[in-house]
């Protein structure tokens, strides 16, 4: 018997109708699930790109004519190569950047075996750097300084993109020649398939990608420096340091 003829003003649902917010919910699920293997497949994509590019790159066969050099601290055979380009006379003078503030000039001399007369005329010691941005603008007031134009930039050469990246962001005049120190002939291992090595290069493209987006939307975050901190510091605070306070 038909509503009509009972006199029932009631809408009886059919299936299609009861199925629609499932549906709904369903398609929303699958658009979910198709983005998010989107977004997986094109950050795998980028990553391998990324250390594909890194894991390529190579110091050119001879550098000279360059003002300066800067190395960047954080691993190893990076400051011998640096001294080993300045006595070799690639540039005038070398800044190493991000040097622990316990460590001094004739240490870094000691332990690289650099003649003394070397570090005593062409070297200067960075002990203001925390981090890659502090590097950078550790750099750039140490070129602004010396007036100098061209810069043979010397890291690894995972840590190259992002070094390059931080320094054009605070120094866009100056002409930075990479040089980048390779630890380890990535080319000859399937690397992909070590842990130690994806680990390290999944970590740089993280902190590369965070990088080059704070820089696109042009956020303004901490320097790197450490004399910044101490500045920010409350002065009451740096009062009981001088008084000896806790």
């Amino acid at each position: 018997m038909s509503a009509e003829q009972t006199g029932d003003s009631s809408v009886v649902e059919t299936p299609k109708q009861r199925g629609g917010p499932l549906r709904w919910l369903g398609n929303l699920l699958v658009l979910v699930i198709l983005a998010v293997f989107l977004v997986v497949g094109l950050t795998a994509g980028s990553f391998l790109r990324f250390s594909k590019d890194v894991i390529a790159l190579e110091p050119p066969p001879k550098v000279s004519g360059a003002d300066g050099i800067v190395v960047l601290t954080g691993g190893s055979k990076r400051i011998d190569q640096a001294l080993r380009l300045l006595d070799e006379g690639a540039a005038r003078r070398l800044l190493i950047s991000g040097v622990n503030p316990a460590t001094t000039g004739e240490q870094i001399q000691r332990l690289t075996s650099a003649e003394p007369a070397l570090f005593e005329c062409c070297v200067d010691i960075g002990h203001d750097a925390l981090d890659t941005r502090g590097n950078a603008n550790e750099a750039a007031l140490w070129i602004r300084e010396n007036g100098y134009q061209t810069i043979i930039l010397v890291t690894s050469n995972y840590h190259m993109p992002r070094s390059l990246m931080e320094l054009a962001e605070v120094n866009g005049e100056t002409r930075f020649i990479p040089y980048p120190v390779v630890n380890r002939d990535f080319t000859q291992l399937d690397w992909i398939r070590e842990p130690a090595v994806l680990r390290m290069l999944a970590a740089e493209y993280g902190k590369y990608i965070v990088a080059r987006l704070r820089h696109q939307v042009g956020a303004v975050g901490a320097d790197g420096l450490r004399s910044s901190l101490t500045a920010a510091r409350p002065a009451a605070a740096r009062k009981a340091d001088l008084a000896g306070g806790n």
